[in-house]
């Protein structure tokens, strides 16, 4: 039905991943011809998003709140400009985050008693309720994403993921560098 890669409509369904006969959920577009492991990041972020959405509808959560819940339930109540920055986010999206969560009740701002200009934002007793659900979501989405790999094979994902995330991360630096440096 569609291919993975724009070759591999030369050759038989076996060229998939790992030679299991498995293809992209969508076509690639003869545009993207150039770039098919983008491509790939691109629908397999899409669908797991899509999943990801589904099992936290139905605790109350939308996908990336359940982020900022994980790291206020470790870390404490904590500034909000602190999770921009541990959760590489952007100020917009983090207030329309943290409102959305204050107004479903998981979370409270409070004075931050060291700077009177920031707040604090901390997990409530309703949030605490909802972490057990929160992590057999997570368990059940990883189940989703690996269910056909072995050991072995979810260990080399994970390190071929942290390498195309160092990659980028890299390549943002250079370009942060680059406009830094840049005086126009």
């Amino acid at each position: 039905m569609t291919q993975s890669t724009p070759a591999a409509a030369d050759g038989p369904a076996e060229d998939g991943p790992a030679g299991r006969g498995l293809s992209a959920s969508v076509p690639v577009p003869a545009a993207a011809g150039g770039g098919p492991i983008s491509h790939a990041i691109f629908r397999l972020a899409r669908l797991h998003r899509m999943h990801a959405g589904q099992l936290l509808r139905r605790i109350g959560l939308h996908p990336g709140q359940e982020l900022v819940m994980m790291h206020l339930w470790e870390l404490g109540p904590q500034r909000q400009t602190d999770l921009v920055r541990l959760l590489d986010s952007d100020a917009a999206t983090m207030t329309r985050t943290v409102r959305r969560l204050e107004q479903a009740g998981f979370v409270r701002r409070h004075p931050d008693p060291t700077d009177g200009r920031a707040s604090l934002i901390e997990p409530t007793a309703a949030s605490h309720a909802l972490r057990r659900e929160v992590e057999q979501s997570w368990s059940r989405l990883e189940d989703l994403v690996t269910a056909d790999l072995t050991p072995e094979e979810r260990a080399d994902a994970l390190r071929t993921l942290e390498r195309l995330e160092h990659n980028l991360a890299e390549a943002e630096a250079e370009a942060d560098a680059e406009a830094d440096a840049d005086p126009a």
